[in-house]
């Protein structure tokens, strides 16, 4: 597998995905994404700032897809409780990572992460930041295992409040 910078014509493919993931929250009986987002305007925007990845398979498949960032998160400038490390110090972000239901169990997510993780420790950026909703137990599940550190609740533009994640590398 490798993660790669998203272009316009995989956005087909990335809107697919968005709404396997979106099904399959709603089958948990999860709000999330619920409300038309991500559409494709956001992903859209996303490709265009080169923050949007897709993961390929050895034959050249879309099995995943991502936003990671290291510019500011304005949401992440204001948290009810505290990030380890301090918000001047220069961070990575994940967003919208999603998987094919195909691909899904497969390991996709935790892959994501190792490879968000490299490029920041090359990049010489000494955390990654992710949020996820209060009932995306699966995405919490994960971010345990893979040593990441509650940091307390963020708000989202709209208000909606997600858990706000951690880890120094």
């Amino acid at each position: 597998m490798k993660l790669i910078h998203s272009v316009l014509k995989d956005l087909p493919t990335i809107m697919n995905i968005i709404g396997d993931a979106q099904r399959y929250l709603a089958n948990l009986g999860i709000d999330q994404w619920q409300d038309g987002y991500p559409d494709e305007t956001q992903i859209k925007l996303d490709i265009k700032n080169k923050d949007s990845y897709v993961v390929l398979s050895d034959l050249e498949e879309v099995m995943g897809t991502t936003v990671f960032t290291t510019k500011t998160e304005t949401t992440y400038q204001h948290i009810k409780g505290g990030w380890i490390t301090n918000n001047a110090t220069k961070h990575g972000t994940i967003h919208r990572l999603a998987v094919s239901n195909q691909y899904r169990k497969l390991g996709l997510a935790k892959f994501v992460f190792d490879e968000c993780e490299q490029q920041l420790k090359i990049m010489k950026i000494e955390s990654l930041r992710i949020d996820t909703h209060e009932e995306n137990k699966g995405m919490q599940h994960l971010l345990k295992q893979l040593s990441y550190t509650y940091c307390g609740v963020i708000n989202l533009a709209n208000g909606d409040k997600r858990l706000a994640y951690e880890k120094v590398l």
